[in-house]
């Protein structure tokens, strides 16, 4: 029997998608999520060959969740035979890994090594591999770092303005996520544009529940929004983005917070949720703002305000523009946002065509902006398919 399939794991902290894949075909026949892993309402849904299934599991701890995935498929016992590797998403891979890797003994030990950088995701990323080393112990498994794509960006990019001490013994600098999203539409778009990627500049704007912005230049990462951690960038769902550091201080001396209340408030309580008041989804945040609520709108004018500025100041660095790339839940969904962000974007040669925007491009190969204009693309990203056909490329 053909061994032709990869097992994607995306292991978070607590969720856990999954999927098995075809990386030359392309095809995905079987995929699901698993939510809110250790409380009351945690459950899996999963699709197999277009047939949907949900199942509740109520306080499923970590291992037990991975370990229902792994049973759901050699429950299949030809699905099952047909793998030949596991590929994980680990958010962090500090500065020793620039590329994915085939996780052995000395690979896994770094990625504990960086677990201070990601204390939320690494953890949960190495009991993904655990769990996968034990249910299928004869296929190779491959890391695919989310960091990676952004370790080519120079120093004057990536270093923060503090002591110099605090990057060369602590490792504090700004590591960028969502690469492999960034990498995988920025291939996409060359190859919509029939142009070699190497020889264009791209900005690829992730717009999620998280959301980041990078520039691209001749394939490589030159710069990116997010910083140390995910906060650092955009406005997103209930991240802040960019503040004042000195607001810690303040609302610990003039309000009382301690330092773990402003972190969890600039992380969970912050973004969209924050200053609509009423969600932290854009599409609840449009239907409000259409629905006349003024908080919502102004919600989605921030957002859209602050990913122009970013995507405006990512001309610098690449010098030309072939393409701006929506990508992401929003980025993909959202006519509104893409409308209102292309708004502050004349003075860089964008124009909007409004129908091409309604219909996401789909009519005009991915392209929403005018003939004439500078490009603006809607491309779906496939993180999972990129770690599929790492995972190909490093087994084979």
């Amino acid at each position: 029997m053909l061994k032709n399939l990869v097992l994607v794991l995306n292991c978070g902290s607590s969720s856990i998608k999954f999927a098995v894949v075809d990386p030359v075909s392309e095809q995905n026949s079987f995929n699901g999520l698993v939510q809110c892993i250790g409380a009351k309402e945690a459950g899996i849904s999963w699709k197999q060959d277009g047939n949907k299934q949900q199942q509740a599991l109520p306080n499923v701890n970590y291992p037990d969740a991975l370990n229902f995935i792994l049973d759901l498929i050699k429950q299949d016992k030809e699905l099952a035979e047909r793998l030949f590797a596991v590929g994980h998403r680990v958010v962090h891979g500090g500065e020793r890994f620039t590329a994915s890797a085939v996780i052995n003994p000395q690979v896994l030990d770094a990625i504990r090594d960086c677990q201070g950088l990601a204390p939320l995701h690494n953890p949960a990323n190495i009991a993904g591999v655990e769990a996968a080393q034990k249910a299928l112990p004869k296929l190779p498994q491959v890391a695919v770092f989310d960091t990676a794509f952004h370790q080519t960006m120079p120093k004057h990019a990536f270093l923060y303005a503090v002591p110099y001490d605090l990057y060369t013994s602590h490792q504090i600098r700004r590591y960028g996520f969502h690469g492999t999203s960034h990498r995988f539409v920025a291939q996409q778009a060359a190859n919509l544009l029939s142009k070699p990627l190497t020889e264009c500049s791209f900005i690829t704007a992730h717009l999620g529940n998280g959301c980041s912005v990078c520039a691209i230049a001749n394939g490589k990462s030159v710069d990116t929004s997010m910083g140390l951690t995910p906060l650092e960038g955009l406005v997103m769902g209930t991240r802040s983005g960019d503040i004042d550091p000195s607001l810690h201080a303040h609302l610990v001396d003039s309000l009382g917070y301690d330092i773990r209340k402003v972190n969890n408030m600039l992380n969970k309580e912050s973004g969209l949720l924050g200053i609509s008041g009423i969600d932290s989804d854009m599409r609840a945040i449009e239907e409000a703002t259409a629905n006349g609520n003024e908080q919502a709108a102004l919600a989605a004018e921030i957002f859209c305000y602050r990913l122009a500025k970013y995507i405006g100041s990512y001309a610098i660095p690449l010098g030309q523009i072939d393409a701006l790339i929506f990508t992401g839940g929003i980025g993909e969904n959202s006519d509104f946002i893409r409308a209102n962000t292309i708004k502050w974007l004349s003075l860089l040669g964008f124009q909007l065509d409004a129908e091409q925007n309604k219909t996401h491009g789909r009519q005009n190969g991915a392209i929403i902006t005018t003939e004439g204009s500078t490009k603006a693309l809607v491309i779906p990203t496939n993180e999972e398919l990129m770690i599929a056909q790492d995972a190909i490329a490093l087994t084979n």
